[in-house]
């Protein structure tokens, strides 16, 4: 095949980076096993792989390759039918891709680029736009190579030309697949055609009667004023009219592809469609759907006027101006409350850990009880988790359940499997020692190209849960999509957000009507519902890329990481771990990412301002060593830009039972006083009186026993109601005998009020610290995110190399 061999020759040219990027673009290795670049070629032909193509193209590049194929229909004729099937097959499920050539050679449908441009009749900047968008397009080989000036686009193309033109599908495919015999034989009698002797003959002088121009520009003028304004509506597409006109001949059972239809007895009860169902103007295709066949919609259609080519996109109506400098001001502000609530709530999620529910999801519960912990929205404190579990920062862990023993008889039922619950991975401890924009920065990557927009429940009846296993092929285009249209904008303008419904309509609207334009192909099937993209850009607000409707700098490093390609790769997130060695564009737009939370949040405070109230002001967010000292002896009372902590009794006892004393206590916080100002005085009271009575009586490990030198409060403890339940027996004037484990009767005491320590069995000070339970790690590497077929490079990048080295 001519264009097969033409595309091998060029991708040979091909430099290994632009072959790799034209690979992810075709999802390969993983949804195809290619070895040469013959292979390769005919791969890229296929409709499945012209299909992913398509689908990351803008409307204007769109409307270009369909004048192509349309006006190679007028040179060249109607494409030849094939079984519906065949554009379907995508080449997944483990079998080996289709590489057969397509039964029509694209090269044998091309056109000239003069014929085009007059055909669109462009010049001067029009058809300097369109030059540059075949340049773009042959790059992503949805115009093929060819010799000269011609230009060649695949068969899918052209056979989905006249759904991209709102063309139905050519009348003898739908009289074939809609009728039987008797039918065939009324629409031709309706049409005033000679009577045929069998279906197929029949159905030929239908064909032929509506391929004549004339004759169908003839019926349309006799058309009753009903069925004319019906073709009005038809005509330009979509070509889809919902009818009563046609029932299944099946009783209902067996409509659409591979029944049949028969006419209403009675009619539709509307004169108009009836007129056109007569005549064959309209097919069945489902229950209650007929469709205006190609050639119909062709006759009636206004020739001289040239198709529809919009090379950019339309601006955005109803923006507004943003006074300056309010746009970075309002994204460091909720970048540095995105920042502290994250780390906050991941910080008590990983002290407390989160069930989660046999069903699926997050209990409800739980994220109630962690929001209310955290002081945040619960619908934020969902998304935060949803996108901390695909960042790899925590992860559902089961226990594993004990192995039932076997002793005499039966063997012992095995016990149920212990629930799961959220843990910090292995790599939260070190995102929690970095700094607060690098904190963010795997989180906002993750948000970038999770294929789900969490915040999104169109179900009012379904419960919102925490823990969603992403599966919206839309939402990545949706956001990518948005953002380019907001990246639209004059500097200093915004669509508007203000409480007024009616201009926030009016103002999504035209924003929807600006995204649509990047990604037509893949949200072609009702996608942009004003709901979802009001999640998007709420989301994108609460994370800083959005500010008074406008995008931000980080906005801008957001929509750099898409148009890299980060997304191809989920659930692998570049940005959250995954080495980019030798992905040097994805590399750099992480950098930038990184680069622009940097400029947007100020370095961590690493210093408190310590007041005689006994408390401690962070004017700011908390370097990681900061926060850790400070939740060591002090509890959080405040957020917001100015954290406030309060140094109580108990929390001074907290930091002594970690092993510290108070002289190093006292020490360590005056290290990060601010100014380098002395602790105040009421300050180092509080820790010193706290530590002379912490461990005036210990728990002994061998027995529990409580022992004291202090034998008054000995004989306190032993009289004390509160404790009642450990059973105390004093056995001498120093030590107390408990009948509980030492875990419970240390509890005990501190619930109490009393400050004991554990002592070991040796009378060494047990030093009690938290048991930190992690998650392993279950990020995928890139080239680990996907599957593949078979043996070979499982990579893009890997893939490249090989292919070019056996040219």
């Amino acid at each position: 095949m001519k264009a097969a061999r033409s595309l091998a020759i060029w991708l040979a040219d091909r430099t290994p980076s632009q072959l790799t990027e034209l690979l992810e673009q075709r999802e390969l290795p993983y949804a195809a096993r290619v070895a040469s670049l013959t292979d390769l070629a005919g791969h890229l032909l296929t409709d499945a792989s012209t299909a992913l193509g398509l689908s990351e193209i803008s409307l204007g590049d769109l409307q270009l390759l369909v004048a192509v194929a349309t006006l190679a229909e007028r040179l060249h004729g109607p494409l030849p039918a094939v079984p519906p099937a065949h554009h379907l097959f995508m080449g997944y499920g483990g079998r080996s891709p289709r590489l057969d050539a397509p039964a029509v050679d694209p090269a044998d449908r091309s056109v000239t680029r003069d014929q085009l441009f007059r055909f669109l009749q462009l010049d001067g900047a029009g058809r300097s736009a369109a030059e540059a968008a075949l340049s773009r397009l042959t790059e992503r080989a949805l115009v093929l190579p060819s010799s000269g000036s011609r230009v060649v686009v695949p068969i899918l193309v052209h056979r989905q030309a006249g759904e991209g033109g709102g063309y139905g599908r050519p009348a003898e495919q739908l009289l074939t697949e809609a009728f039987n015999a008797p039918e065939i034989h009324r629409i031709a009698q309706g049409l005033g055609l000679a009577k045929a002797r069998t279906r197929d003959e029949a159905q030929r002088q239908i064909v032929d009667a509506l391929r004549d121009a004339k004759r169908v520009r003839a019926m349309a003028a006799e058309a009753p004023p009903a069925a004319l304004d019906l073709l009005d509506k038809l005509v330009p597409g979509p070509p889809l009219l919902r009818t009563h006109c046609f029932v299944s001949r099946y009783g209902g059972f067996y409509p659409g592809s591979g029944g049949k239809f028969t006419f209403r007895e009675g009619g539709s009860g509307d004169p108009g469609t009836d007129w056109l169902a007569a005549r064959g103007l309209v097919l069945p295709v489902d229950e209650d759907l007929a469709e205006l066949p190609r050639e119909v919609a062709d006759a009636l259609r206004d020739h001289d006027r040239a198709p529809s080519y919009q090379s950019a996109p339309p601006p955005v109506e109803g923006t507004v101006e943003i006074p300056g400098g309010a746009v970075e001001s309002q994204a460091q502000a909720a970048l540095a409350e995105a920042a502290s609530r994250v780390e906050l709530m991941l910080r008590q999620a990983a002290v407390q850990p989160l069930a989660v529910r046999k069903a699926g999801g997050i209990a409800v519960r739980d994220t109630r009880r962690l929001a209310k912990a955290v002081g945040m929205p619960e619908e934020q404190a969902r998304l935060w988790l949803d996108l901390a579990n695909n960042a790899d920062l925590i992860t559902p862990c089961v226990e594993e359940a004990e192995a039932p023993t076997r002793g005499r008889g039966r063997a012992r039922r095995p016990e149920s499997q212990p629930p799961a619950r959220m843990l910090p991975t292995e790599r939260y401890d070190e995102w929690l020692a970095a700094r607060p924009a690098q904190r963010l920065l795997p989180l906002v990557a993750t948000w970038a190209v999770v294929p789900e927009v969490f915040s999104h429940w169109p179900d009012e009846n379904d419960t919102p849960v925490a823990l969603v296993t992403p599966g919206d092929g839309e939402a990545v285009d949706l956001r990518h999509a948005v953002l380019e249209a907001l990246a639209t904008l004059p500097a200093g303008h915004g669509v508007p957000t203000g409480k007024s419904a009616r201009a926030r309509a009016t103002a999504l609207a035209g924003l929807i009507a600006t995204a649509a334009w990047f990604r037509p192909a893949a949200l072609a099937q009702g996608s942009w519902e004003a709901e979802r993209v009001e999640a998007t850009l709420a989301e994108a607000e609460l994370f800083g890329v959005v500010a008074h409707g406008a995008l931000t700098p980080l906005g801008h490093a957001v929509l750099g990481l898409l148009r890299a390609g980060a997304h191809r790769h989920f659930p692998a997130v570049p940005g959250a771990g995954p080495a980019l060695r030798d992905r040097p564009a994805l590399d750099d737009a992480v950098r930038q990412l990184s680069t622009a939370l940097d400029a947007l949040l100020p370095a961590p405070q690493t210093t408190a301002r310590f007041q005689a109230d006994l408390t401690a002001v962070v004017a700011g967010a908390a370097a990681s060593e900061l926060t850790d000292l400070l939740a060591a002896c002090a509890d959080r009372e405040s957020e917001g830009h100015a954290v406030v902590w309060r140094i109580t009794p108990a929390a001074v006892r907290r930091a002594l039972d970690s092993g510290l004393d108070a002289a190093d206590l006292l020490a360590r916080l005056a290290d990060v006083s601010e100014g380098g100002r002395p602790l105040p005085q009421p300050l180092q009271y509080l820790i010193k009186d706290t530590a002379r009575t912490h461990g005036r009586m210990r728990v002994v490990r061998s027995a529990c026993c409580i022992r004291s030198d202090d034998e008054a409060l000995v004989s306190e403890l032993a009289a004390a109601r509160a404790l009642s339940r450990l059973g105390l027996r004093r056995i001498a004037p120093t030590v107390l005998i408990s009948t509980v484990e030492p875990e419970a009767t240390l509890a005990a005491l501190r619930a109490a009020g009393y400050a004991p320590v554990l002592e070991a069995e040796t009378g060494t000070t047990v030093i009690e610290k938290a048991r930190q339970e992690r998650g392993p790690k279950r990020m995928p590497s890139l080239s680990g995110a996907r599957p593949r077929h078979g043996k070979g490079p499982s990579t893009a990048t890997a893939l490249a190399s090989a292919l070019l080295a056996g040219r």
